[in-house]
């Protein structure tokens, strides 16, 4: 527990600081988190690293993730990053040919639905931040309570399993508990910084940003003992790799820009 509260302590000074500038700092911060994530993915599935697929796979990533403040210079060339993923699914396919199968057609999956998978939350970790400093900042405090409140409340309270196959210490008593801190955590933010137009609203979207995080957590649960692993990585000590510590926040991220988007440009009331 010690080295678990340390290494928060650390990554948060790091970490906070980076997301109030924004910017350059914070594209390049994702940029790593997310090669590192991708790097754990692989790692995981036992890929060669050195590999012409894993390294062409960082090379899609890394345009998946470009910033859409930029996307002007991927409209010189006549492409979106459809169809970037599009003619590298069929590199990646070819490859197969050329490797005699060694890298199959279901390695040629699994390494685009990681790219996604990675990709597409990293992207809409920067665009939150391009909505507004207050977008970002309420993902990561209403995914922390989330976090916090399912532990805490599950240790004291919890009996029921959640997904004993999948997550055996998670309980139903400790998702509802990660709810309810989401929404005080969500309301109290509301209060200071007036995230969205209404406390309803706010409401409703703590709620769906808990339960979206804590499927997001699960399914890397499912990923993790399906690959025989404990952790993702150890880039953080005590908490394991960019993945353990960003499952959530790379499920809710798109989900949470859409349902913001959708409120405040379509003037949805609740």
């Amino acid at each position: 527990m010690k080295t678990r509260i340390i290494t928060a302590i650390c990554a948060l000074a790091l970490f906070v600081p980076i997301v109030i500038i924004g910017g350059l700092p914070l594209t390049i911060a994702i940029y790593v988190l997310a090669s590192v994530g991708l790097f754990e993915l692989f790692r995981m599935k036992r890929f060669h690293l050195f590999s012409f697929p894993v390294l062409f796979s960082f090379i899609l990533l890394w345009i998946l993730i470009f910033p859409n403040r930029y996307i002007d210079l991927l409209h010189q060339i006549h492409i979106s990053k459809t169809g970037f993923l599009f003619f590298g699914a069929i590199l990646l396919l070819i490859y197969t040919v050329f490797s005699k199968n060694q890298f199959s057609f279901d390695d040629v999956g699994f390494a685009l639905i990681a790219i996604i998978y990675v990709g597409v939350g990293f992207y809409f970790f920067i665009e939150m931040r391009v909505l507004g400093l207050d977008k970002l900042l309420f993902a990561l405090l209403t995914i922390w309570a989330t976090d916090s409140g399912a532990y805490f409340i599950g240790r004291a309270f919890g009996k029921k399993k959640l997904s004993a196959e999948i997550s055996p210490n998670k309980t139903v008593e400790g998702f509802f508990g990660g709810i309810f801190s989401a929404i005080l955590v969500g309301l109290i933010f509301h209060y200071f910084a007036n995230f969205l137009p209404t406390y309803v609203q706010t409401v409703f979207v703590s709620v769906i940003v808990s339960i979206v995080g804590q499927m997001g957590d699960l399914v890397q649960s499912a990923f993790k003992r399906h690959y025989g692993t404990k952790d993702s990585g150890t880039i953080f000590p005590g908490h394991g790799g960019v993945l353990d510590r960003f499952d959530s926040l790379i499920f809710i991220m798109p989900i949470l820009y859409f349902f913001i988007q959708l409120i405040s440009r379509q003037g949805v009331t609740m």
